[in-house]
């Protein structure tokens, strides 16, 4: 079985490269530019306005900002929930969080994570989430960094919230290397796009 998997995983591995490499390059002011568009967008989706406790994260090297949905959360009296990598349990952890910078530190890989004291917010009361990733097709299937992460738990959600990812549209391809585990998600909203799982 191992056998089996190790194409699939350097398939992975090789996209994983080729898109992070393309996101590494896009400069600065244009990774701003395009991250606003994409927040104008899924600030206007009704599950965005509707939601009333909304798991986001703290963006990253060269991801998309999620610096205005996050301030607009805080702006519409939303509860905002951000993830803890549990290395142990290979979970994520998730805490409430009403300042992003004296209730956050650098954690695993020096991603901004909720400090552990912060309270923990079960995830059936989490109405929307804002996830991550490398690469998505327009189907909405979805490739993550590789830990697995995101998609134990997204598989672990018993009523299953909207998922939403925000990606550049040159993370989008027509299908990814994918195994049984991995989760897709509902829309995936790009700066001149937005693509339907449904």
């Amino acid at each position: 079985m191992a056998g089996q998997l190790d194409p699939l995983r350097s398939e992975k591995a090789a996209l994983r490269r080729e898109v992070l490499a393309a996101r590494d390059a896009l400069t600065p002011t244009t990774r701003e530019a395009f991250s606003e568009k994409i927040s104008q967008q899924i600030l206007a989706l009704d599950a965005w306005k509707q939601a009333r406790t909304v798991l986001a994260y703290l963006s990253f090297g060269s991801e998309y900002i999620t610096d205005g949905l996050i301030t607009d959360a805080k702006a519409r009296g939303k509860q905002l929930v951000l993830p803890r990598v549990d290395r142990a349990s290979r979970t994520l952890v998730l805490h409430a969080v009403s300042d992003t910078v004296s209730e956050v530190q650098a954690g695993v890989w020096g991603i901004r994570e909720p400090r552990p004291e912060q309270p923990v917010v079960p995830s059936e009361q989490i109405d929307f989430v804002l996830v991550p990733g490398v690469a998505f097709t327009p189907a909405c299937a979805r490739l993550g960094y590789g830990g697995g992460f995101y998609d134990r738990l997204i598989a672990g959600f018993g009523q299953r919230p909207p998922l939403v990812a925000a990606a550049f549209a040159l993370q989008m391809r027509d299908k990814l290397p994918l195994s049984g585990q991995d989760q897709g998600i509902d829309l995936v909203v790009t700066e001149d796009a937005a693509y339907c799982g449904c």
